[in-house]
């Protein structure tokens, strides 16, 4: 298996820490607001990695975190008027919905950066100890960048060329910096801030140093594959490696996989353009499944293009698979038993052919897009040889055949029944008469049997509203 490691910037052999196992961090969201698509590629494309790698067999230790102490968290929890850790419970409650609608595998482990304090601490006294790190007259401790001589290896940028970049920007309230690059390990609380004990001052730490140590307490001092989006090379990941490395004298992560940018109508995503989406709006015009499959379309280290067209040809992509797998699920139902014709076995050799040109998409850098193509390739095949003629056998191999990979990738084959928005209507219009005749219980059962359907309701003083989970 052949993973693309930012670091050497070439295509290695994937060899892990320990035989069997995979120890894997991908940098998680900061939880202050509700999830955006440019969030769930990280998530998706992460998440089919770990499915592939328990797929072939590994134990996958799998550590994303929450960073719930940030800038923004306190911002947001200020505007507010509550404390910010009201704020970060509740975005996490919502981004765990959005995960769960995307079909994202829960984490061995989801650390929060406020329960791992103690840790953080420790790391910074030892990096002082080392010479690495120093505090400042008002109590803030910064990295010592130069120290660490390979500073720039995963981002291959130069010191001095960022020291030149940094010539012209002095930022207020870091005069305590030995260096311009040196970056905060930790830093004074402000008024109204959160803020816990150290040694240096009541403060908080800085973003860098929490995932240097979430990585370390759940999975180890060397891990195998830290991930992300591309936007964290420079400076997160940088930080993380000289905190991490210095602090722990081996080699923090031996290979770096960082996916690609999502575009918007090929423009950048941001709130100004108007085109910014939460995975929450995406929900409501399309079942998330679609956006999953959509992600796994390109190659998770390109970049990516989200339109309404592109979005409505993966629809109908992921329904011709969900209609091939139906297909094969009724034959199954009336097929006759008995082992495959020697012309069945001809087809599942040819259906074996597509399931290695699968794996080796899979084992050749993740490249899913070539992985969804030979899915295709089987239904195609399977939509042209299995009939009512067909056996058991052959049927049900190669129903199970499409269902294993399309799980590897996170696709569920259950196909969805389309509600009506007549439907919805007329259950919406029973529910009211079952309310105004008190009979409650109805009225909670058709609630129910809604809300299975995926529809909420919602009662406001304008009546019921209704939308798609």
């Amino acid at each position: 298996m052949k993973i693309y490691n930012t670091l050497s910037r070439r295509k290695e052999e994937f060899v892990p820490v320990e035989p069997g196992k995979v120890k894997m961090y991908v940098c998680g969201p900061t939880v202050y607001n509700l999830i955006h698509i440019g969030n769930a590629r990280p998530m998706i494309v992460f998440d089919t990695v770990r499915r592939y790698f328990e797929y072939k067999g590994y134990e996958v230790n799998f550590v994303s975190n929450f960073t719930d102490v940030d800038d923004k968290i306190i911002k947001k929890s200020i505007e507010e008027g509550v404390d910010a850790d009201t704020v970060s419970k509740r975005y996490i409650a919502e981004c765990r919905k959005d995960m769960e609608a995307m079909n994202i595998m829960p984490a061995t482990k989801n650390p929060l950066a406020t329960e791992e304090i103690g840790g953080m601490l420790d790391m910074i006294r030892t990096l002082i100890e080392k010479g690495y790190a120093y505090a400042a007259a008002d109590g803030t401790v910064y990295y010592r960048v130069r120290k660490f001589k390979d500073y720039g290896k995963l981002s291959h940028k130069n010191l001095d060329d960022l020291q030149s970049g940094f010539r012209e920007i002095k930022v207020t309230g870091e005069e305590g910096k030995e260096d311009p690059n040196d970056f905060v390990l930790w830093k004074p609380k402000k008024e109204g801030e959160p803020f816990w004990e150290s040694p240096w001052c009541q403060g908080r730490p800085g973003w860098h140093i929490e995932c240097s140590v979430m990585a370390k307490r759940y999975l180890g001092d060397e891990i195998d594959i830290h991930a992300g989006g591309e936007d964290l090379i420079f400076p997160h990941h940088e930080n993380e490696i000289a905190q991490s490395e210095a602090a722990n004298g081996v080699t923090f992560a031996r290979y770096w996989m960082h996916n690609g940018f999502l575009n918007i109508d090929n423009k950048k995503m941001s709130k100004s353009l108007g085109n910014f989406f939460t995975v929450r709006e995406i929900g409501e015009k399309y079942d998330l499944q679609v956006l999953r499959f959509f992600m796994l379309s390109a190659h998770y280290r390109s970049p990516l293009n989200f339109s309404a067209e592109l979005m409505e040809a993966s629809k109908n992509g992921l329904d011709r698979i969900l209609t091939g797998v139906e297909k094969l699920k009724e034959l199954e139902e009336k097929a006759a038993a008995g082992t495959m014709s020697a012309a069945e076995l001809e087809n599942q050799k040819k259906a074996m052919e597509l399931v290695e040109k699968y794996e080796a998409a899979m084992e050749d850098d993740f490249n899913t897009a070539d992985a969804v193509s030979a899915v295709f390739e089987l239904v195609k095949l399977s939509n042209s040889t299995a009939s009512a003629e067909s056996t058991g056998a052959y049927v049900g191999w190669m129903k199970e055949t499409i269902e294993r990979l399309c799980g590897v990738l996170g696709i569920i084959t259950e196909k969805k029944e389309e509600i009506l928005d007549s439907e919805i209507e007329d259950m919406i219009a029973q529910r009211q008469a079952a309310r105004k005749a008190k009979d409650f219980a109805l009225a909670d059962q058709i609630r129910g049997k809604l809300l299975d359907m995926g529809i909420i309701l919602e009662d406001t003083r304008e009546g019921v509203k209704w939308k798609r989970a």
